[in-house]
């Protein structure tokens, strides 16, 4: 027999940090200005459309994009109007997988260059993204 009992705590579901309630978007309209300056992250293309990842990856603390949501502006790679339509067709998982890139820390190196302003590096990592 246990010598302590957990009682849940009846406002953490409910609360002003419940897990379900939603979080505001984080929106960057600079991010989104310098992610549209660059090339297609699949085929060098411009121009590009400012690709907000859906999908949800746990171990870079992206959350899981509902139905008629954006996710936050971080999680946004350049893709050409072709790339853009066929990522949000059928599995992203899938779509990302079959072009070899980790959609993830792509995204948060350029989120890293953005708040630089360095474009230099981020074709850089685009490129040997592409690779």
């Amino acid at each position: 027999m246990a010598g302590f009992r957990i009682v849940p705590d009846p406002e953490a579901f409910t609360g002003p940090m419940s897990y379900k309630r939603k979080r505001p978007r984080q929106e960057n309209a600079g991010h989104l200005k310098f992610i549209r300056a660059l090339p297609c992250v699949c085929c060098g293309a411009r121009p590009v459309d400012a690709a907000h990842i859906r999908m949800a990856s746990p171990i870079y603390g992206k959350r899981d994009t509902g139905i008629g949501q954006k996710a936050d502006d971080r999680w946004t790679l350049p893709l050409c109007r072709t790339h853009h339509d066929e990522q949000h067709k059928g599995s992203e998982a899938a779509f990302w997988a079959s072009k070899g890139i980790d959609p993830f820390v792509l995204a948060l190196t350029l989120w890293g260059c953005g708040s630089t302003g360095d474009d230099e590096a981020a074709e850089v990592a685009i490129a040997r993204a592409r690779k």
